[in-house]
């Protein structure tokens, strides 16, 4: 492969290196791999890689996208779980001198410490292509670490997508959103139908772009509180905000302070957390500090 074009991403050569290897798909790490060339050429697209840029691709599974990120990057840092696709990893990105292979699970990795030595400190771009059982906690690992990120142009589940982008009073709307919306700004690329992947997932992916804010939308005295009250207030959706952030073991805030904080807001007493915008949360965590005199 002389002149580096990306050869995988259509569905004969995923089973021919499939069926060289006899690998099995592993349900536990979600791997559903892409298998569209169009698909493949928006994520490229929406990403924004150049040759200046350092790109961590999580998830490569067997390495179909990381061949369109070498060709448009400077260097790609590909981390993957399973180490049963490390050795089809090292032979379908053999050509490639600007691929590193890291056999880790992500939430492992010291992203910090790569974004300082392989880019001097300088923002990253992320890629991936994420099961659903993990997307959460490695975005919010991302974003809560303070990884120098540019951006975030990740495959997921439909659903996730759309909570990434939705507003207070949709069903959708819950801490994900608040927290994906204080770290970035979220732009849907693509609807992803099933048939685009093998094995075919059972439920429709979309291609999500975050783009990072250089400073947070909101400005708020302490992040972590707000976040404790974003938890506590959707972890029980039904009940009111007072309710939820009087039953949470996170917080230690009285009845009264509680209830002082909410009037502050110039809300209804009985309001529910999903009807508060960021703006609101920041708020009321400075409030909440205000009243503890701190």
């Amino acid at each position: 492969m002389s002149d580096k074009t990306p050869y995988l991403g259509n569905p004969q050569k995923t089973i021919e290196v499939i069926q060289k290897y006899d690998f099995a798909f592993q349900k536990k790490f979600g791997q559903n791999f892409l298998i569209d060339t169009h698909v493949l050429d928006k994520i490229i697209s929406a990403a924004e890689i150049t040759k200046d840029d350092l790109v961590v691709e999580i998830g490569p599974g067997i390495g179909t996208m990381t061949q369109y990120l070498a060709c448009a990057a400077r260097e790609v840092v590909a981390i993957e779980i399973d180490k049963m696709l490390i050795p089809i990893l090292q032979d379908t990105l053999s050509a490639y001198d600007n691929v590193t292979i890291i056999n880790e699970d992500v939430l492992k990795v010291d992203l910090n410490k790569l974004a300082e030595e392989k880019n001097g400190g300088r923002p990253v771009k992320v890629v991936a292509n994420l099961p659903y059982y993990i997307t959460t906690p490695i975005i919010m690992g991302l974003f809560e670490n303070h990884v120098p990120l540019h951006s975030i142009t990740i495959m997921v589940q439909k659903e996730v997508a759309d909570r990434m982008r939705m507003g207070p009073g949709t069903k959708d709307y819950g801490a994900l959103s608040l927290a994906v919306q204080y770290y970035a700004e979220p732009y849907l690329v693509a609807n992803v139908p099933q048939n685009c992947f093998m094995p075919r997932p059972k439920i429709g992916s979309a291609v999500i772009k975050l783009t990072v804010h250089e400073k947070p939308p909101v400005t708020v005295r302490d992040e972590k509180l707000m976040f404790k009250l974003i938890r506590a207030s959707f972890n029980q959706r039904r009940k009111t905000l007072a309710n939820g952030l009087n039953n949470s073991p996170e917080l230690h805030y009285s009845k009264e302070q509680i209830a002082e904080a909410i009037e502050r807001l110039e809300v209804s007493p009985s309001v529910r957390g999903e009807a508060l915008t960021l703006e609101q949360f920041a708020k009321l965590a400075d409030v909440l500090l205000e009243l503890e005199g701190k």
